[in-house]
């Protein structure tokens, strides 16, 4: 008899966010990103393998250029990408391909030799005085043309060599688009579109969703009157701010072309992943256009073929920037979480899967992580991937909270505990942990997950926090712990370990998991008067 053909990864409704379908069951990437170079030599990148599965692993995040699958124009070249999927595949690691074409981190640096010395058929970004700037402008068509022609050969290439296995889950199209040194192009194809007038769709959803706007948006759009019609220097102003509007809807049409050419050939899920603003700079102060917070909505409504905006984080306000991305018509995917080696780490990866909902959360640079560090990180996935089937059976549900010490800017921690309602207990999360000198934890690493099973069961784990209950609904009123086992999941099964209802929770006073552990204890709760 023959086998049922899988459907294609794609993304499913889950209560109040989107699971990631793999193979026809929900799949949580627990990955990592590769250095920009390391994929353009499998030789290279083959002693690496044995390491991903070392860190508990389930997927890579590996760029493909532009330059490499199409060398001569019209001429494809798809060895590179072959070699990646063979070799993920004997590693049982899925990928997220990275689509470095027109833009890397700004640049065009990545486009083949014909594109980048044919300057007249494929114009560059100009500055007021006509120089011009290494990045290809999107005003041009034949720059998306040819950007989008060769995507499409990919995705066609890659249905035909893993249409049937789905090594390949998603992929991200171009890379931290933005643009630099100034707030918008200044070519003569850019100055006559910035001339023209704001398109009706962008008008029209300004117009439907005033309330809703990213509130940035919205207040540029109220001082220069809320008009509903006109330029772009009328409608937003002239303003750096007024012209990163305008240069954000154009990033998103050439880039909702090359998607939708994509997935005319193969329909994976799609995202573009946003280099972020730092405070206090202006537009062309950093990569400015790109799916930043305050220009998600233009980039909703300008590229509507992709399927979620993601950040890269590299700033300590972790949860104040993922915040922003969580969002009904998106759902959170982390490409890029700075290094794997980085304290905050653990408490990132906790935070974004319990109280953000994420599909996945991947450092950068995964290939360099070595000594303690990859030691650190092969615990934290290891015990994400045993929580895994618990975190996508609650995703959505309300049945699941992630606790972090929150990070400001300027790297000051704030250690005060947090509170969250499951069900009818509140739980209260301590992250300095009273057992353990002050000088020897490092909060910035603590952090945990918490995941109801039953309306008195939940799960606990995490690192470095102590956790207490109270009763939240009518009915007797003080909570208890019944029981409290640690224990392990192995193959989805719940292994028990030791039952800790003596001094480990302090006579049933709360659940302690210790700095520079990770752990997880299965916890019953009752009531009583």
């Amino acid at each position: 008899m023959p086998a049922v053909a899988k459907s294609l990864p794609h993304l499913a409704p889950q209560g109040t966010t989107q699971q990631l379908i793999v193979d026809d069951q929900p799949f949580l990437i627990i990955g990592g990103e590769l250095g920009n170079s390391t994929a353009s030599s499998l030789d290279y990148l083959r002693p690496h393998w044995k390491l991903f599965n070392e860190l508990n692993m389930n997927t890579v995040l590996a760029p493909v250029s532009w330059e490499m699958v199409e060398p001569v124009e019209g001429k494809f070249d798809f060895a590179i990408l072959d070699g990646l999927i063979r070799d993920a595949r004997a590693a049982n690691q899925r990928l997220v391909l990275l689509w470095f074409g027109a833009w890397k981190n700004s640049m065009s640096s990545y486009v083949p030799a014909w594109v980048k010395r044919d300057q007249a058929r494929f114009p560059r970004v100009a500055l007021p005085s006509g120089r011009g700037v290494e990045i290809l402008t999107p005003f041009s068509s034949a720059n998306r043309n040819a950007d989008a022609r060769a995507f499409a050969a990919m995705m066609a290439h890659l249905k035909q060599v893993d249409g049937d296995r789905h090594t390949v889950v998603m992929v991200q199209v171009e890379n931290e688009i933005g643009m630099l040194p100034l707030a918008r192009d200044h070519s003569a194809l850019a100055n006559a579109a910035y001339a023209g007038p704001v398109p009706d769709r962008l008008m029209q959803h300004l117009a439907a969703n005033r309330d809703r706007l990213e509130p940035e948006l919205r207040r540029l759009w109220d001082m220069n009157g809320s008009r509903m019609s006109g330029t772009w220097a009328e409608v937003f102003g002239t303003s750096t701010w007024g012209q990163e509007v305008f240069t954000a809807w154009f990033f998103a049409e050439y880039t909702e072309a090359v998607t939708a050419a994509g997935k005319a050939q193969y329909a994976l899920p799609m995202y573009v992943n946003a280099a972020l603003n730092r405070p206090a700079k202006e537009p062309g102060e950093y990569p400015s256009g790109g799916p930043v917070p305050h220009l998600l909505d233009v980039w909703k409504v300008g590229a509507p073929s992709l399927d979620m905006l993601s950040p890269d984080l590299y700033f300590p306000n972790f949860r104040e920037l993922t915040s922003r991305f969580v969002r009904p018509d998106n759902v959170l995917f982390i490409p890029e979480a700075n290094n794997a080696g980085r304290p905050e780490t653990a408490g990132d990866a906790f935070h974004a899967f319990g109280a953000l909902q994420a599909i996945g959360f991947s450092p950068f640079a995964i290939e360099s992580i070595t000594g303690a560090q990859k030691e650190q990180l092969s615990k934290l996935y290891g015990l994400l991937r045993q929580l895994s089937p618990l975190i996508l059976s609650a995703r959505g549900t309300g049945r699941m909270a992630g606790f972090r010490p929150n990070i400001l800017f300027d790297n000051t921690v704030l250690e005060a505990p947090e509170s969250v309602v499951l069900g009818d207990y509140k739980f209260t999360v301590t992250y300095v942990d009273p057992w353990t000198p002050k000088a020897d934890q490092n909060t910035r690493a603590h952090g945990g997950i918490i995941i109801q099973a039953g309306p008195e069961e939940f799960y606990i784990a995490g690192s470095g926090i102590t956790v207490t209950f109270d009763t939240a609904t009518p009915g007797p009123a003080v909570a208890g712990i019944d029981s409290a086992w640690e224990g392990r999941f192995e193959k989805g099964s719940w292994v028990p370990g030791r039952l800790m209802n003596g001094d480990q929770t302090h006579q049933g006073r709360h659940v302690r998991l210790p700095p520079n552990e990770y752990a997880v204890q299965k916890v019953t709760l009752y009531r009583y008067q």
